[in-house]
């Protein structure tokens, strides 16, 4: 029993990082010539946000920098800032499962809104210190607001094919630590 909640956990730590590189490949696939006038959702973040929220154990921090960093440097943003500012706030989400456990979904959904609303901010704030090319507010915006809008069906479609639902009160992990 123990040997295959390890394999599922190490399975599901890979299927983080095979995700990671399916979103980056459809981002980077050119599927139109012409400039796009939205911006999309960072799919990869309401992944990372949904899965330390749900399974702490299957996103650990190792991986979700490696993910977001790989993310900055395919993506032609600044090398490190957002992957660090992501990790932060999924960290933070972490140590917060235990008391949204017990809450709905819309106080999930409030939290994980809050916490990419901080790291945008946080994010624009430092590319103006920096004097960084930031792109207009109005395309960060809508893609803040694209990102909450598609978490719940990242969280929808990671629970139906992946099996990510939150830990029930006294479940253990393989090491037997509580959940």
């Amino acid at each position: 029993m123990a040997e295959r909640t390890a394999t599922r956990l190490w399975g599901m730590r890979a299927a983080y990082l095979g995700l990671t590189l399916l979103i980056l490949f459809s981002l980077l696939l050119p599927l139109s010539l012409v400039p796009n006038r939205i911006a999309p959702p960072d799919v990869l973040v309401a992944l990372t946000f949904a899965w330390a929220l749900r399974r702490p154990d299957f996103v650990p921090a190792l991986s979700i920098a490696a993910a977001v960093l790989l993310a900055d440097l395919l993506l032609g943003r600044p090398p490190g800032l957002w992957a660090v500012l992501v990790l932060l706030a999924a960290e933070w989400l972490k140590s917060q499962d235990r008391r949204l456990r017990e809450n709905t979904f819309f106080a999930e959904w409030l939290t994980v809104a809050v916490a990419l609303m901080a790291i945008t901010i946080l994010y624009r704030l430092v590319l103006g210190v920096l004097i960084v090319e930031r792109g207009t507010l109005f395309l960060m915006t809508m893609q803040f607001a694209l990102t909450v809008m598609v978490y719940p069906i990242v969280t929808a479609l990671s629970a139906l094919l992946f099996g990510v639902r939150k830990s029930a009160p006294g479940e253990y992990d393989p090491v037997g630590r509580s959940l």
